[in-house]
Parts: structure tokens; sequence; C-alpha cells
């Protein structure tokens, strides 16, 4: 059975001391509450991520610059998040929710975060709304302790997952795929072991049948022992920062795909949230239950 890490860390405080909050976090949790996709039970406050955890990813000075509000006005623009302790304590249980996430995997065989997937951060630096990278974070944690022998990375984030192929650009044990719009964020690219850079206003079924193309061989090429996949639902056609034109069943059937063949495979998965930007909160909202209510149908039993 499926277990969510989640926390009531739902806000930060602007610099004229207003509270901005994070609403799709907790108004997902409360809609897989109400549609009964979820049960209390189920879903459990994963604390705040270890410093070691950190420190296998992120340098000491940027995480110190971070853990004592200490970020330049221009470190902090690039970020496009204001500092204060309330983000500090966010990226601290968001990155324990899938380090907690990816253990329960080993366990159950998925976890899942309702947070998480913010790619965009660098070993050394936070860009674009990321401070922690959870699922580097996540990864390091399961080599360094013997956990997994090679970890594949599925970033289907409409952003390329710049952040995480820097960071494991070195690294063999970890593979890296980033399926993503390419003429978007970032402007300036990374590596990652694989990139497949799709056109603007790609629909369902040419997106589909290109990860159908590229994945199921992925998996067999790299064989991994663990999979990240990171769920952004910007891929949809409503969202004012994606620039692809997936529908809400086509965002569906992507998830039906990557979470029906590790399931298949019995591999190990941690599925993180990612970004989601459409007008309506509602639109965001629903697609990521989506993503949720898929993984409970495939692993309820």
């Amino acid at each position: 059975m499926p277990c969510l890490a989640s926390s009531d860390r739902y806000s930060i405080t602007l610099p004229d001391g207003h509270r901005f909050p994070i609403a799709k976090y907790e108004l997902i949790r409360e809609q897989l509450l109400w549609q009964g996709i979820a049960q209390p039970a189920d879903i459990y406050d994963p604390g705040f991520c270890a410093e070691e955890d950190i420190l296998r990813v992120h340098t000491a000075e940027y995480w110190y610059k971070v853990k004592e509000l200490r970020l330049s006005p221009a470190e902090v623009r690039r970020l496009g998040l204001p500092q204060s302790p309330e983000l500090v304590h966010r990226s601290l249980s968001s990155a324990a929710g899938t380090v907690q996430s990816a253990l329960r995997a080993l366990r159950d065989g998925i976890g899942m975060s309702l947070a998480g997937g913010t790619h965009h951060a660098f070993a050394d630096r936070g860009e674009g709304f990321c401070v922690l990278n959870d699922i580097a974070i996540a990864a390091a944690r399961l080599l360094h302790h013997g956990l997994a022998r090679q970890v594949l990375v599925v970033d289907l984030d409409v952003h390329q997952g710049d952040g995480t192929a820097s960071i494991f650009r070195d690294e063999p044990r970890v593979f890296t795929f980033s399926m993503h719009a390419g003429a978007n964020y970032p402007l300036r690219k990374e590596q990652s072991d694989l990139d497949v850079a799709l056109p603007l206003g790609m629909d369902d079924a040419a997106y589909l049948a290109q990860l159908q193309e590229v994945l199921p061989g992925l998996i067999e090429q790299v064989q991994p022992d663990f999979v990240f996949f990171q769920a952004g639902v910007d891929v949809l056609a409503t969202d004012k920062l994606g620039k692809l034109a997936l529908t809400p069943a086509g965002c569906r059937q992507r998830d039906e795909l990557v979470l029906g063949l590790c399931h298949e495979r019995g591999l190990p998965l941690a599925v993180s949230m990612g970004g989601g930007y459409s007008e309506r909160l509602r639109d965001i909202v629903d697609a990521h239950c989506q993503t949720f209510a898929v993984a409970y149908e495939l692993y309820e039993n």
C-alpha cells in the first residue's frame, strides 16, 4: 500500500511580512483524502532532512548560506524566492519527504512525496524556485549506504532537470534522463545522460509515442535497481510556463506508462511531484492527484 510523505509547512514569509501560501500542496492532500484515494493513515510527516545527507550533494558554503539566510541579492533573484526561516524549513521537509519515500519504496515497492522534484538546485546554488535537490539527496543517500547499485532518474517535468544532471555528471551509478520542452527554461541546458528535447506544442499522441519509444529500452540498457520519477504536471496545455499541449488524460497515460513499467519489473520507485503552473489551481491539483491515483491502483494489493 502506498504511503505519502507530507508536512504542514505550506507557507513562506515575503519581505513585506505577508505570508505566501504554497497552496497546491495542502489542496492535493485534502483532495486525495476527500476522494478516498488515500486514507489519513497513509500520510506521514517525514521530518527534516539530515545535514549529512545534504552535504553529500550540496557544497558546505552554499548550504550554510541558505541555512543562515546569507544568500546575496543576486542569489535570491536566481532562486526566485525570498529567503526566510520558513523557506529553509520547507526545503528541509521536502528533501526529507523524498528521502523517506525512497526508503519506503525499498520496502513497499513505491514511495511518494506530496512535494519535491526540485531539480533546478545545483550543488552550489539554487535556481528556479529550487533550494535543495531532493532527488539528488535521496539518490546519494541510497548509494552511500549500499541500498542501491544503479539509479535511474526519470525526469518528465516540462523543464530540463539541469541541477540533477550537473550534480551527477561524473557519477556513473546515476543515469539521468530528462524529456522536456526544448525551447524553454532553463535557457542554458546541462547535459543529462539522456536528453530528449521536445518541440513546442507537442500533443498527447506524439508525447506518449516518444516516451514509449525511449523508456522501456532505457530501462533495459541501464538495468537500474532503483528509479526516481519527477512527475511535473507543467506538461499540460493549460500551463503558463510549459509550452507543451498535453491533456489531463495524456498526463495520466504518461504516469501509467512510467509507474506501470516499474511495477511490472519490480523496480523500487520514488515519486516526487515537480512543477505545475496552470492558471486554474484546480487543473494543477487534479493532475497531481491523478499521479497518486495511478499509484494506488497499481500498488494497492
